[in-house]
């Protein structure tokens, strides 16, 4: 195996080594929340399971079926998780892929959209658990301009669809239907989108500031 990638020796720690995988059956982790996000048909799925106590996650393990990077990102992101007695829901809640990317010290551009999993399997678990003690979520509260009035698609919508990889608008336009009804919105759509396009793809490492 070609021990040349383009990955810094943070990454290459966390993929070798992973922090908190949880090698059993679901069933074995007593989880007070429990977030999956991804599909095994298309490669990429991520299970993310949390106890939480006195409001603080206390213990996080996880399960991937995906690339170096995803392994990568979720290990750093259970590493950061759990330090210094573990983060308060809302502190984990506000997590975003850039927090994880930064932690990182950087990702190939080409590889961001693998740290997208573990942010939103996070927040599936954390929601689960407020939905498993039939209470709201107060942190679930983003605001964020909407761009397609006629399907309700915000600016957030956009920057997540680019993260994730739609770096062109016809694979925006696939995933989410924007500007498919009126259209007056897709000259604004497209310029949101080569916003996050130029700020995540415009070099060969990201490297949030």
């Amino acid at each position: 195996m070609s021990t040349n990638w383009a990955y810094n020796d943070n990454v290459k720690s966390h993929f070798q080594n992973p922090k908190n995988v949880w090698k059993e059956n679901e069933e074995s982790f007593d989880a007070d929340g429990k977030g999956e996000v991804g599909s095994p048909a298309c490669g990429d799925m991520m299970l993310i399971m949390i106890k939480v106590k006195d409001n603080r996650i206390s213990d996080f393990k996880w399960k991937t079926f995906g690339c170096a990077s995803a392994i990568a990102s979720t290990s750093a992101l259970s590493e950061m998780v759990l330090k210094d007695g573990g983060m308060t829901l809302e502190e984990a809640y506000k997590i975003t892929p850039e927090d994880i990317i930064k932690y990182l010290g950087g990702l190939p551009a080409n590889k961001i959209h693998c740290s997208v999993l573990g942010d939103k399997a996070l927040q599936a678990a954390i929601d689960d658990y407020f939905d498993k003690n039939k209470l709201a979520n107060p942190f679930k509260q983003a605001v964020s301009e909407i761009i397609c009035h006629c399907l309700n698609i915000t600016e957030e919508d956009i920057r997540m669809e680019v993260l994730e990889g739609a770096v062109d608008f016809e694979t925006l336009q696939q995933r989410t239907k924007i500007s498919t009804v009126c259209g007056k919105c897709k000259d604004n759509a497209k310029n949101v989108q080569q916003k996050y396009i130029d700020k995540y793809y415009a070099e060969t490492i990201y490297k949030p500031e």
